[in-house]
């Protein structure tokens, strides 16, 4: 009797206790359900059938399967503290049941303690399920911890571990970890090795991946051709840009779905090979919308411009409703040719169509905007996005500078602070902005705080901003001074800006120093040759320029011919200096040439134009 009594007071003193400390963080949008949940001290089931009952009609009107699966989660912890209430002791699948649906470390450590407080924390369904839900939430060390407290882990627990160390880009650690699983005698099966593969992509090492390649074909108990196996093998090579291994790979697979296609498609058009992608992309049996922006993404990194309206036409012919991804792709494609009229279209269809400019579209409409020319377009957009993180300011800083707009790119880097700190990229727009605008010293004081207030080392990047301020305003003498202490070597950008700095003020000694260092750095290249043999033209010293000329002919380098181009109709048309090979050539030959003479004769007449010599 007594036996009995004290158990019943442990329980009852277990239960008081899980009901006390079981205070869960609700989720903004499932609030109402937990209120209404909450408020019942009983579940009635009956209740829940009517179509007019509180729960169904938040259901109803869920707008992304997040909300609805955030509802139906905090229903299931709801529930749970009803249970407490009613004195009803939680088992083993209902602590596994809570842990599934914990959608943040707070919750999942409440279910944590409840399991150690009810005896199941020894269990291994529940240890492997705790590391799972830790490393899904982001915290891999609370996930080593709980592993690191089982006696003799099993297979899926080493799996479950080296599973959170890929996802969570500790590639190293897994390595390790599979080194040890090994040497502890256990034999890895296909969620292994998927694992291992996984995090030979991210860190893009090649041997180490084709290591576990042959692990895998030596293993006769994993099967080569799983398709498990398969797609993790063709995201590896496709992750290390090798194609032609990733190739063979899809070819070997005897059963294939959407991600494999997908991951062949992806691959292929991110490398340039886009022939071959849109090959794969019409042999596919089904097509998604990752499909679609795969190859849509490929083209517009091509400057395909009239593909990418084709198959953006195409993709809604067939009901496949474009997502953010779809549209920034779009952007891009019009940023980087200029074309402000497809660039409008775009942004007129994502009003249209409802599309939120959140910070991911609205930071490629600025980039658009600004290299189009219409930064009051640009600074539009950047006051309608609401959530700006650090790409949406600095997209926006960066336009400005482009634009000569150095103090206002000041007035906005300064209104950033106050919302969250600058990143490195930030930095850099920031100092170009100083540089192309002459605000010297306000350069220096944002370089040299960037480690005191900004907590960022500067980088080689950041550096060759400086020697960009200090040469362009004429103190070429304190950027030489700035390369010779960079703790890095200086780049390629760094000696270019003395460079170009040096010849626009007539500095031919400092020139010359430059362009030794420049050639020295990239002896195939003709920027410092073309660059000095200019200078040299520039200042008539004819000789200088022609030997340098005749040094490149001797070396074999050859100046990259200058072009432009404009689109029309969605197709690019472009130009070559001294390139008669276009169809149009004699047209539009002729038609610069009547231009230039209607110039010369206005100039001429004397009409204000060109007064002083000034165009």
């Amino acid at each position: 009797m007594m036996k009995c009594g004290w158990r019943a007071m442990v329980f009852g003193v277990r239960l008081t206790w899980l009901k006390r400390t079981f205070l869960v963080d609700d989720g903004t949008w499932a609030q109402d359900a937990e209120m209404y949940i909450h408020g019942r001290s009983t579940w009635d089931p009956l209740a829940s059938l009517s179509f007019n009952h509180p729960i169904l009609l938040l259901l109803e009107n869920c707008k992304t399967r997040k909300q609805f699966k955030q509802i139906l989660a905090q229903m299931r912890f709801s529930l749970y503290k009803s249970m407490l209430h009613l004195f009803i002791y939680p088992d083993k699948q209902t602590l596994l049941s809570l842990l599934k649906v914990s959608k943040s470390i707070s919750e999942g450590k409440q279910v944590h303690s409840h399991a150690i407080v009810t005896g199941f924390s020894s269990h291994s369904y529940i240890q492997n399920s705790l590391i799972k839900m830790y490393s899904e939430n982001g915290d891999t060390t609370l996930a080593q911890q709980v592993f690191e407290q089982i006696p003799n882990p099993d297979t899926v627990s080493w799996n479950i571990l080296l599973s959170a160390y890929s996802k969570n880009s500790w590639g190293s650690e897994a390595l390790r970890l599979f080194c040890k699983m090994i040497s502890l005698g256990l034999v890895p099966d296909e969620y292994t090795m998927v694992s291992l593969l996984t995090a030979c992509g991210k860190m893009r090492d090649l041997h180490r991946g084709k290591s576990v390649h042959a692990c895998i074909e030596r293993r006769k108990s994993i099967s080569g051709s799983n398709l498990i196996i398969g797609n993790a093998l063709l995201d590896f090579y496709v992750k290390c840009e090798k194609l032609e291994c990733a190739r063979k790979v899809f070819d070997g697979l005897d059963e294939r779905d959407i991600f494999s296609w997908n991951t062949i498609i992806g691959g292929s058009a991110k490398k340039g090979e886009l022939e071959m992608a849109y090959h794969f992309f019409n042999k596919m049996p089904y097509r998604d919308l990752v499909s679609w922006n795969s190859l849509i993404a490929g083209y517009s990194q091509n400057g395909s411009c009239r593909a990418v309206s084709e198959l953006f036409q195409s993709m809604t012919k067939e009901n496949i409703r474009p997502d953010a991804v779809t549209v920034v792709s779009l952007v891009s494609s019009a940023a980087e040719l200029g074309d402000v009229v497809q660039g409008r279209w775009i942004h007129g269809w994502i009003v249209r169509n409802l599309i939120e400019i959140d910070a991911f579209v609205g930071s490629a409409l600025i980039d658009m905007y600004c290299k189009c020319g219409c930064i009051e377009r640009a600074l539009q957009v950047f006051e309608v996005v609401e959530e700006r993180d650090a790409t949406v300011w600095t997209a926006m800083i960066a336009g400005l500078a482009l634009h000569g707009c150095g103090r206002k790119a000041l007035a906005i880097f300064e209104v950033m602070q106050g919302h969250l700190m600058p990143n490195s990229v930030t930095l850099v727009a920031v100092l170009t902005a100083c540089s192309h605008n002459g605000l010297v010293d306000q350069g220096l004081q944002i370089f040299s705080s960037m480690n005191t207030k900004y907590c960022i080392e500067p980088a080689v990047e950041h550096y060759g901003c400086l020697v960009d301020l200090l040469a362009r305003s004429g103190r070429l003498t304190e950027a030489k001074e700035v390369i010779d202490d960079m703790p890095m070597r200086p780049s390629r950008s760094v000696w270019g800006a003395l460079l170009n700095a040096s010849k626009a003020h007539g500095n031919i000694n400092m020139a010359e120093f430059a362009a030794r260092e420049l050639q020295n750095l990239e002896p195939d290249r003709e920027a410092g040759f073309v660059l000095l043999s200019n200078m040299y033209a520039a200042c008539g010293r004819w000789r200088y320029s022609n030997k340098i000329r005749e040094i490149m002919e001797n070396k074999g380098i050859k100046k990259t011919a200058g072009c432009s181009w404009i689109v029309v109709d969605g197709v690019v048309h472009e130009f070559i200096a001294v390139d008669k090979r276009h169809y149009n050539y004699l047209n539009h030959f002729g038609l610069l040439c009547s231009s230039k003479e209607w110039v010369e004769r206005f100039l001429f007449l004397g009409t204000g134009i060109g007064v002083n010599g000034h165009c």
